[in-house]
This record gives structure tokens, C-alpha cells and sequence, in this order.
């Protein structure tokens, strides 16, 4: 492959072994180093789906895709360059993806009869053929391990579990990063460790990054020169989707001038939000794991109601269960937002995979009439502006709110930029008393004594938004009761009274569509604001549409990019929008719940492009669509 100029090129690396290789570390720090590097960069975490899946099998291997380069980079990468293979089953699952000419490092010392069988190889991949459209290099990674940790005195499994720093070594010397982040990281994860543990692992990734350099084979090692991407000026970090989310919330605590509350329970793959911000209790974040999922909704529920913002977060699974509690948040008027990082499904369906499968579930689910703003995040760093957002919509319109991710935002990373929070404008409580700038105060309360008049003034809306006040428990003279019976529009208290029902039904679709007069109108991201194709997209799907319509525009096709931001309501503008152009092909990661939505709510047909296999969209897939359903590519091809 030899050297890659650096003005134009990227590169996409696959790291892959069985589930307990460390390959995730391995992967996340060879990330780490190239976000210092200065090159953009993008990840897909691909895990398996069992907890611990037998060694050696090709159900438990784990693998970690990044794609780096000098240019923008959009998504992790269609065909991976370079394979690095700790076992054979690694090599095997993997291997299919990979594009002709490919580099692939392979760990020797596992490719033996027993592990052969344990991945259901008839015969060494090595001697049959398969691998002869490819670039091998076989190095005996578990010997060079064993041979760099022995003065340590490691046991053996100690000493075998350092591979991955031994292959992190080699790949940092191939790509010309610097060892001395890795060291310090390694400082403080593994300070709790015995001190052979660190040293073990610091001395396999010295002498990877030397075998690399200098050994005979080092000829047959390409050295990959990627130079730094055009970004504007900034500070940057690596941020998982999970991360961003959490610095999000916190961000939008301190916006509001209010504590978050986050009440969840574990699910993959939405519990590291729950992991990220149980760290962050100096921002004024607490979190609360509870029993089941119902529980940890109304719990945060609770939270709302005595004056914190409620956070609760799951998948597709556990959001079904809490849909009576999200139904509750909705009746008494009180901010809440969902976090759902989507997986395959349906049941339990594909933990670890990823799917845009629960946008009907956003926008349609929930029993009786119960509409919801829902907003989706793009990417690893646009989850921090959306749980921003979102914390905004739900406190100004007293309403649950939807924030979509899914199994690849939350666990990839790419660059994030950090902001400057006296960019972002102040989040406003509504307040009884009219000021939207803080809460209900104390003294007498509007109306004096009269009962009727403080139950009116608890619950009357704003004329714009229908967000009702937001009073804190024990503000005096504003003593009032809540619950999930349908309650009196005006007083607040339970009523069956057909009208009224009517009245609520409709107030609720209100706070909804209010939200439209506060988001703004759809941009066109790439191409022309009319023309022959729009490629609309949601959700993660961005990044591989991004590129695909680049590469069609490159190429002659006048093809234009529209990203959905809020999916309910719709932005104002986005019928009038989408019907300029000839033909709207729509690629989402699901059978067509978008195009659902866009058919009921604008009556406006699109082609769909669906995809449920639990990975993401490859750039090619879309770009082959795209040209596919160009006006006149059918006749042309004829």
C-alpha cells in the first residue's frame, strides 16, 4: 500500500479478537492518539451480542472500526484498509468485509487446529487461497507479548492480556503517533492495578512499537503518513454520543439554573449515559438507578415535580415499559426528557446492533391520543446541542420530550469541538407570576386567598407556548394536586367531563405544534434548494448520506442534502421545501418509519432506501441509490 499523501486520503482500520482481547481499548486509544494528531476521524464500536460468548468463537468477537484522514471525515468507513486479527474467528467474520489489496495483520500464534475448530474453519485460512488477494503480515503477537513481559514476573493469563498493547504499539509506529498519551492514560487506569500490571502492558507497547520499527518484516509494515484535517480553530477532544449527551444534560442543568435528576436503569446500550453522568455530581447531576424501568420514569417525574429537571433514558424495550409513566409526565404538565438509544429489535431483538427502529414509538406511541415533541441527534458531538435543546422544548412547553440516538451515536466518537457556553442563550422557567425568568416566589399568591383563583393561576397557560407554570413543592400559596386522571383545564381538578376531555385532548396537540414556532426553518446542507433529487436523512444516518451526496455532486449529479432534526412537529417550511424537487429518496435504518411519518404528516411520497441488518449504512449503498432513482438514470441505462 506504501505511503498515503496526506492532503486527500483516509485510511479505515478494523481492530478485531475475541471479546476479552481488550480490543475496545484498544481501538478507543488508537482514536485518542489520532484526535491529537490533529486528523478527523470517525469510530464504530462493533460488539458482540453475548455477554461472554466462548472463547475463540466467531459469535464473541469484538471488533473497532476507525476511519482517519486529512479531509472530513463523515463515518467510520465502508471497506476497512488495514485488518489487524488477534485469533482466526476474528479473521473469518471480518474478512468479508474487507476490499482487494487490503493489509491484514494477523496474530500467528492463534491460528492452531483448536482455535480452527472453535471457529468452524475447515482449514488454514493461509494455506488455502482465500487470503491471496490480500497484504498478510503473520507476527507471532502472543509470543512477542510473552517475550517483552517475562523479566515482570506476570502470570501467564496476566501476561497474554497485554497483547493489545503490544498491537496498539505496532499500530501507533505505523501511523506515526506518539506513545507518551497512551502512557499517561495508562497511568491512571491502571493506578489502582498491581504495579507489574502497568508495567507489563507499558513493555508490550514499547515493544510492539519496536518490533514495528525495526524488525526484519518492518520492509513489509507500511508506514501510513496522515496529515492534519482542515478544521476551523478551536479546542477539540474525542467524544463518544453517550458522553455528549451527558455533558449535555449537565450543560443544560446549568442553563436552566436547575439540578438534573437522572433516573434510569440499565439496558445496552443506553447504560453508559448512566455511567457518564454518575461522574458528574460536581455539575449538580444526580442520578438514581432504579429497580425496573417504570420505576426510574416516575421517578424522574418526580424529580420534575419537585423542581429538578427528570431525566430517564433506555432502548426500545425499556422506553415500551415506561409508556404509561411518559403518558403520566404528559398529563400533569411537567418537563421530562427520554433519552431512547435505539437498537435492533423487535423484544430484546439485537442488544448490541444498532436501528433506527423506534421513531413510530416516539411519535405514535403511547395509549389514547399522546403526541410528543421528538428531536434526533446527527452525530457523537450533535448529541450535546440536542439534549440541550431538548431540555429547552420540555421546560418551555411543560412537556415530556423525546431525544432519539442510537447503538452507533451513543458508543462511536469523532472530534468535538468544545463550546463556548455564552454562545447558548439561558434556559427560562415559566413562573406563575408571569416572569419567565425563574420560579413561582413566595409572599401572597395572585387572587389572595381565593381558592378558585390560586387553582387558575396554577394552571394557566402561556398563549404561545401552553407550557403551564412550573411551581416547586412548598411555594407558599400554591398548594395543588397532580395526577394521571383527566383533570379540569382551568382548576386542575379531576374531571370526566366530555368537553373538558376535548379541551385537554387538544391543549396537549397544541404544546406540540407551538414547538414549531421556536425551531428553525429546514436548511438544505449540500446542493441546491430545488432540483431533480433531495437525499433526506435522520438520526445517524447523516454522516454516510453526507458523503455519498458529496461524492454525487463530484461527480455531475445535481443531488441536495436535507437532514431532519425535529421529526415532531416538523419544521415549518419542509413541505414547501420538499416539494421543489423532482424525487426525495429517504435512506433510514428501519422499513420505512420516516417515510411513514412524512406521508401522514406533509402527504408527500418518498423512495425509500430501508436497512435493518443492526449496521450502519455503507457510503456505497446510498450512493448507489442515489444514482439508481436520479431522473433519467433508468432511461440512460436503457
Amino acid at each position: 500500500m506504501g505511503k498515503i499523501t496526506p492532503e486527500n486520503q483516509s485510511v479505515v482500520v478494523r481492530f478485531a479478537g475475541d471479546s476479552g482481547d481488550g480490543v475496545q481499548l484498544l481501538g478507543s486509544q488508537f482514536a485518542e492518539s489520532t484526535a491529537l494528531a490533529g486528523s478527523d476521524f470517525s469510530t464504530f464500536p462493533d460488539f458482540p451480542a453475548e455477554i461472554r460468548a466462548p472463547v475463540g468463537t466467531t459469535f464473541g468477537v469484538s471488533a473497532f472500526q476507525i476511519n482517519l484522514g486529512a479531509r472530513r471525515i463523515s463515518t467510520a468507513g465502508d471497506q476497512p484498509d488495514v485488518l489487524v486479527a488477534l485469533n482466526p474467528a476474528a479473521l473469518k467474520v471480518n474478512l468479508p468485509l474487507l476490499q482487494k489489496g487490503a493489509l491484514i495483520v494477523l496474530n500467528t500464534d492463534a491460528f492452531n487446529d483448536r482455535n480452527f475448530s472453535k471457529a468452524n474453519i475447515a482449514a488454514d485460512p493461509r494455506q488455502t487461497g482465500e487470503l491471496d488477494d490480500f497484504q498478510v503480515i503473520e507476527i507471532g503477537i502472543s509470543t512477542q507479548t510473552l517475550e517483552a513481559v517475562k523479566p515482570l514476573g506476570l502470570s501467564k493469563s496476566d501476561a497474554e492480556q497485554c497483547k493489545n498493547f503490544w498491537a496498539l504499539g505496532a499500530v501507533l509506529w505505523m501511523f506515526g503517533r506518539d506513545r507518551k498519551p497512551i502512557v499517561e492514560w495508562a497511568n491512571k487506569k491502571f493506578a489502582k492495578k498491581a504495579p507489574e500490571i502497568l508495567a507489563g502492558n507499558l513493555a508490550a507497547l514499547d515493544a510492539g512499537h519496536a518490533f514495528a520499527e525495526t524488525a526484519e518484516l518492518s520492509a513489509e509494515i507500511p508506514q501510513f503518513v496522515i496529515g492534519e484535517a482542515p478544521m476551523e480553530a478551536g479546542e477539540y477532544r474525542s467524544i463518544t454520543g453517550a458522553e455528549a449527551i451527558a455533558l449535555g444534560l449537565a450543560a443544560a442543568g446549568e442553563l436552566a439554573g436547575r439540578e438534573i435528576m437522572f433516573c434510569g436503569y440499565p439496558i445496552t446500550p443506553a447504560s453508559s449515559i448512566l455511567h457518564h453522568l454518575s461522574k458528574m455530581g460536581e455539575l449538580g447531576v444526580s442520578t438514581f438507578q432504579a429497580e425496573d424501568e417504570i420505576a426510574a420514569c416516575c421517578a424522574a417525574i418526580g424529580a420534575s415535580f419537585g423542581g429538578a429537571i427528570g431525566v430517564t433514558s433506555s432502548s426500545g424495550p425499556g422506553i415500551a415499559l415506561k409508556g404509561e409513566a411518559i403518558g403520566l409526565g404528559m398529563a400533569v404538565e411537567l418537563p421530562l426528557i427520554i433519552v431512547n438509544s435505539q437498537r435492533g429489535g423487535p423484544s430484546t431483538g439485537l442488544p448490541t446492533k444498532t436501528e433506527q427502529s423506534d421513531l413510530y414509538q416516539a411519535v405514535y406511541g403511547r395509549n389514547a391520543d399522546a403526541p410528543l415533541p421528538v428531536i434526533a441527534a446527527a452525530g457523537p458531538g450533535d448529541c450535546f446541542d440536542a439534549a440541550i435543546e431538548a431540555t429547552r422544548a420540555a421546560i418551555r412547553h411543560m412537556t415530556p420530550v423525546f431525544l432519539l440516538t442510537d447503538g452507533y451515536i451513543a458508543n462511536a466518537a469523532g472530534p468535538w469541538e468544545l463550546p463556548n457556553m455564552d454562545d447558548y442563550e439561558p434556559i427560562l422557567s415559566n413562573a406563575v407570576n408571569g416572569d419567565a425568568g425563574g420560579d413561582a416566589a413566595g409572599g401572597d399568591a395572585a387572587g389572595g386567598d381565593d381558592p378558585s383563583a390560586l387553582k387558575k393561576a396554577i394552571w394557566r397557560r402561556d398563549e404561545t407556548t401552553f407550557g403551564r407554570p412550573w411551581i416547586k413543592p412548598g411555594t407558599r400559596g400554591y398548594a395543588h394536586r397532580i395526577g394521571g386522571l383527566e383533570k379540569d383545564i382551568e382548576t386542575g381538578d379531576i374531571s370526566y367531563d366530555a368537553a373538558n376531555h376535548q379541551a385537554m385532548s387538544d391543549l396537549r396537540a397544541k404544546k406540540v405544534a407551538a414547538v414549531a414556532e421556536f425551531i428553525p426553518d429546514q436548511i438544505v446542507e449540500q446542493g441546491n434548494t430545488k432540483g431533480p433529487l433531495a437525499v433526506v436523512g435522520w438520526g445517524s444516518t447523516h454522516g454516510a448520506i453526507w458523503r455519498a451526496v458529496h461524492e454525487a455532486r463530484e461527480q455531475g449529479l445535481d443531488v441536495a442534502q436535507i437532514h431532519l432534526r425535529w421529526l415532531s412537529p416538523l419544521p415549518k417550511n419542509l413541505g414547501r421545501l420538499l416539494a421543489d424537487y423532482d424525487r426525495v429518496l429517504l435512506p433510514e435504518m428501519n422499513m420505512g418509519q420516516c417515510a411513514t411519518l412524512l406521508r401522514d404528516k406533509l402527504g408527500l411520497e418518498v423512495v425509500q432506501l430501508n436497512k435493518t441488518s443492526g449496521q450502519p449504512f455503507k457510503i456505497a449503498e446510498i450512493l448507489s441509490a442515489i444514482r439508481e432513482n436520479y431522473p433519467g438514470a433508468k432511461q440512460a441505462a436503457e
